[in-house]
């Protein structure tokens, strides 16, 4: 029988956050169900309002109907060509978002700037069938939110997927992604991203696109491959936790990362000096496994950890896994460097590649981002 934790996290997503503490205490553990709040009588704090817009490219977007739309989707679709701004009350946006390749340079802004008060989820898996019968979702099909734009930035928002296993048993298409992203230079700062099996999908619109992402302090949640894609990404200062798993009685309930590389990308995911925490009893989430997709056997998936702290959660005797026997993991290009903490101990050597202090200097975010610089820019 399968059964999900964390319905709590449902009616947390279904009740709009209200006022809530910083960032970092989403780590505690499932965030708990609340009441939605009374609409604040400034929904769009300093950045301005529909009678004092902030610029001419500035929609605003409130479900109480404050602003310019009630929905998401409905101020993108608005939102034609390069260089528009959506600002987000605080609010729970149920609905799915997707972000057309030509609306380029698009800002949004959670205007609180706690990314707990604005949520946008919805509950697709891939198992679910699509609206005209031809099949189901799939993946990539399942997003919350689809980004193919480049030049994307969010700052302080909650992206979601709550559908939960328990829902549907029989399905096997249980992947339920909160956001797919594929344009180049797109950037994440003070984001949370919530799901089980494969929240936040860092990717790119073809193979030959080498995306640039940024995610700066942002929280990401869940069980298996739950940070997976073929993009060039950079997480830095961020907190990746894994959840228990009451479908599974032994280890390992899942991992963390999956990158799928492109082989002749000489950048995959960065971490650094993030934190990777627990749920689940000591040892039962291997840390990543190699995703080579049946669309590009030749990719060579690529992982750099570094300086980052990894509880006890983490296997630390055996921390990466095949995810097909054909494409072992010591043959991709995954790194340690300086982490700490009891998922991190060098139990077997050989189970944690290591870099040189020289290796490590092409391993930043400077190198991996080029003439990309969002860790400067604040809009």
């Amino acid at each position: 029988m399968h059964r999900s934790a964390a319905p709590s996290r449902r009616g947390f997503l279904l009740a709009t956050a209200g006022a809530g503490a910083a960032l970092g205490l989403a780590a505690a553990g499932p965030a708990a169900a609340g009441t939605r709040p009374r609409p604040h009588p400034r929904p769009f704090g300093r950045y301005g309002s529909p009678a004092a817009r902030r610029t001419p490219r500035t929609l605003y977007v409130d479900p109480h109907g404050r602003g310019d739309f009630t929905s998401v989707q409905a101020a993108v679709d608005a939102a034609e060509g390069d260089g528009w701004t959506l600002v987000l009350a605080p609010g729970t946006y149920r609905e799915t978002v997707s972000v057309d390749a030509d609306r380029t340079g698009a800002t949004w802004i959670g205007a609180s700037g706690d990314p707990r008060d604005t949520v946008i989820v919805y509950d697709n898996a891939a198992g679910t069938p699509k609206p005209d019968g031809s099949g189901t979702l799939g993946t990539s099909g399942s997003a919350t939110t689809t980004v193919r734009a480049d030049g994307f930035t969010a700052r302080g928002i909650t992206f979601a997927n709550d559908w939960l296993r328990a829902d549907r048993p029989d399905w096997t298409g249980t992947q339920a992604v909160a956001i797919k992203v594929m344009g180049d230079r797109s950037a994440f700062h003070d984001c949370r991203f919530l799901g089980h099996q494969d929240t936040l999908y860092a990717d790119t619109r073809d193979l030959g696109l080498f995306a640039r992402q940024y995610y700066a302090r942002c929280y990401v949640e869940g069980d298996v491959d739950f940070v997976f894609g073929r993009a060039s990404a950079v997480y830095e200062d961020c907190h990746f936790r894994t959840l228990v798993r009451s479908d599974l009685d032994a280890a390992p309930y899942g991992f963390v990362f999956a990158p799928s590389t492109a082989g002749a990308n000489p950048r995959g995911y960065l971490v650094v000096r993030g934190r990777v925490s627990s749920e689940a009893p000591d040892g039962y989430y291997k840390l990543a496994r190699p995703w080579v997709p049946s669309s590009d056997t030749t990719a060579r998936p690529m992982l750099t950890v570094r300086e980052t702290h990894l509880g006890a959660g983490i296997d630390a005797v055996a921390p990466y896994a095949n995810m097909r026997d054909a494409h072992p993991w010591q043959d991709q290009r995954f790194r340690e460097y300086r982490n700490t903490g009891p998922g991190a101990a060098t139990t077997v050597p050989e189970n944690r590649p290591q870099l040189t202090r020289a290796e490590a200097a092409a391993h930043t975010r400077e190198a991996y981002l080029g003439d990309w610089r969002p860790y400067e820019r604040r809009r």
